[in-house]
């Protein structure tokens, strides 16, 4: 009997779709490549990331801010068992996901999926054994791969992908991060804490592109402070291994003398890009853009009726909630429902200490559009909370429109800032004002008071700066 949906990927968007989907009366099934559900992100990617920067972000605790507090210790890195904290935490989050899909009625097969046409999926087990499938509609929920140097060979050894980088046997003496994105970032903070000499080096000017100016500014700084070393507008052209180290040739990124550095590990972190090769879609006629995402209209229908794409393989920021809202959405839209996603409040989180969360415009994004705009800022070193702490670091920076008050972006440098962002969320979806979230009552003594008092230096009134 046909299914109503089958979703290619069990990914964040892939298994929140099958679900959503399944909660609306469909009968569905979804095809996945691994042997255990989650895809990236649950496998390999944000959860093992997650598991290691927090128990790095303890070892460090303990190594250098617990005496301050009057706990004397002396803390011992065993690396073995910190892989398996975070070897239990991804199988405690892929079984979870496993029993959710079993809950729902969910059919899962596990093999390489590609559409051979419109309603109509062969799955290819490992074993090479086929199977066809048959189904209404076909959500593609693939996901994305690590971004490849030319000329760089990634062995997952000692030149590592982010992968990579999550299962080191042992801590890099001296590691070298190209890309000073978000993974690039992160995964250099853990082997920080552990004690590797990390050296980044960017292409660009500034380290993660995208982010406000100013907090990124900030970020580096507290960066730098902690012992990251960073050689920006610069390139690394090529990774040759001597002497049991790697050396890495580095020149100016507008060209000029290189220079070589050695690293006993080096990790590339450039991006990623969409896992769109294998699964038929030139066959059958889905249309790619020039990066070959799969280009979908507000319906998230592909050129291909009934065959549908959502997270990394469409257009948009690379995150599992931006997944997970498109997988929910495209579900409820089958159902005859309204499926929407609010692309202007997607926030992102960086998940370093501290942790930088944004949401909404930058100060340059609405400089560039033209849109006149009021500015509060707030630092944590006039938050109480923050001072008792001893985590003052930071500052909260909220945008809001000159004439209407409206909230239109929220910046976040700080401990914390990964759950802070929420409330900014809320009140941007609902429109909000700066003036709405001045007024709401914050507990004290709490981090979210730096965010109200952002807010009311909106209008030049905080209280406590």
């Amino acid at each position: 009997m046909p299914y109503d949906l089958i979703v290619i990927g069990t990914g964040p968007g892939g298994y929140v779709c099958a679900i959503r989907a399944a909660q609306l009366g469909m009968k569905v099934a979804v095809v996945e490549k691994r042997s255990t559900f989650g895809g990236t992100c649950l496998n390999v990617g944000c959860m093992p990331s997650k598991a290691l920067l927090h128990a790095s972000e303890a070892f460090d605790a303990a190594g250098h801010a617990f005496a301050g507090m009057g706990i004397k210790v002396k803390p011992e890195l065993d690396l073995a068992r910190m892989h398996a904290f975070k070897d239990e935490g991804v199988k405690g989050n892929v079984d979870g996901v496993a029993f959710l899909l079993k809950k729902n009625r969910i059919e899962p097969f596990h093999g390489t999926g590609r559409i051979l046409a419109p309603g109509k999926v062969e799955v290819t087990a490992d074993g090479g054994a086929r199977q066809e499938l048959a189904a209404r509609s076909i959500v593609i929920a693939t996901g994305s791969d690590v971004a490849r140097l030319p000329g760089i060979e990634i062995d997952e050894q000692t030149i590592v992908s982010s992968t990579g980088a999550l299962a080191l046997p042992k801590v890099p003496r001296k590691l070298l991060v190209i890309g000073a994105g978000v993974i690039g970032i992160e995964l250099g903070s853990v082997w920080r804490r552990l004690g590797s000499d990390v050296l980044v080096v960017e292409y660009l000017d500034r380290i993660v592109p995208g982010l406000d100016a100013e907090i990124a500014r900030n970020f580096q700084r507290i960066l730098a402070k902690q012992g990251f070393k960073f050689k920006l507008s610069s390139k690394v052209t090529a990774v040759d291994k001597a002497n049991g180290t790697h050396q890495v040739a580095i020149e100016p990124a507008a060209g000029g003398k290189s220079e070589t550095v050695s690293a006993d590990a080096v990790l590339v972190s450039v991006g990623r890009v969409p896992y769109t090769n294998g699964l038929g879609l030139e066959e059958v006629g889905v249309q790619l853009d020039n990066k070959r995402r799969i280009s979908v209209d507000e319906r998230y229908q592909t050129s291909v009726p009934g065959i549908y794409a959502i997270g990394d393989v469409i257009a948009g920021p690379m995150l599992a909630h931006k997944a997970e809202e498109e997988g929910v959405a495209v579900a409820e839209i089958l159902a005859g429902q309204a499926g929407h996603v609010n692309y202007g409040v997607i926030p992102n989180v960086i998940y370093t200490f501290p942790e930088v969360a944004t949401i909404g415009r930058s100060e340059e994004e609405l400089k560039e559009a033209g849109i006149a705009f009021k500015v509060g800022k707030f630092p944590y070193t006039a938050n109480g909370r923050a001072k008792i702490n001893k985590t003052t670091d930071g500052l909260v920076k909220v945008l809001a429109d000159a004439a209407t008050d409206r909230i239109l972006g929220v910046h976040i440098i700080g401990a914390n800032a990964g759950e802070l962002i929420a409330e900014a969320a809320v009140i941007m979806e609902f429109g909000g004002s700066a003036e709405d979230l001045a007024r709401t009552c914050h507990a004290h003594p709490t981090l979210s008071e730096a965010v109200k008092e952002a807010a009311l230096a909106v209008d030049k009134r905080a209280i406590h700066m």
